[in-house]
């Protein structure tokens, strides 16, 4: 049986099989104090610009949390509903962590699917 895992690419498969970048690159601190709020910045395409046209574009962007220690993950902590032409793959929001996490990202092109990316903070 497949599994939907098996569906989401990431950046060792994208060097593999496009020239354009659809890998999430996730801008954040690597360590921040408990409960600080800090800043988390996503874009897609970052090296080389992502298509934007009604076409080929990126629809949404997803930000996950694993925490350490938690005996249920991930945590939902936002999501980024694009639209085609006008708008571009790239958000910036402020989040709080209790314990040192993994902030995973997803984001879907209407045209390659699902890509995921990810980056781990510690807290202390």
């Amino acid at each position: 049986m497949e599994r939907f895992g098996d569906l989401i690419y990431d950046k060792e498969k994208e060097e593999k099989v496009l020239g354009e970048k659809h890998t999430p690159f996730i801008e954040a601190p690597g360590r921040v104090g408990r409960d600080e709020s800090f800043e988390v910045a996503i874009v897609v395409g970052k090296e080389v610009p992502h298509p934007n046209t009604i076409e080929h574009h990126i629809k949404w962007i997803q930000v996950f949390v694993k925490e350490d220690g938690r005996p249920f993950n991930p945590i939902h902590v936002a999501t980024f509903d694009l639209g085609p032409a006008y708008g571009e793959p790239s958000v910036k929001f402020k989040m709080k962590l209790k314990r040192s996490s993994t902030i995973h990202v997803i984001e879907y092109c209407n045209l390659h699917g699902i890509w995921e990316a990810s980056k781990k903070i510690e807290v202390g």
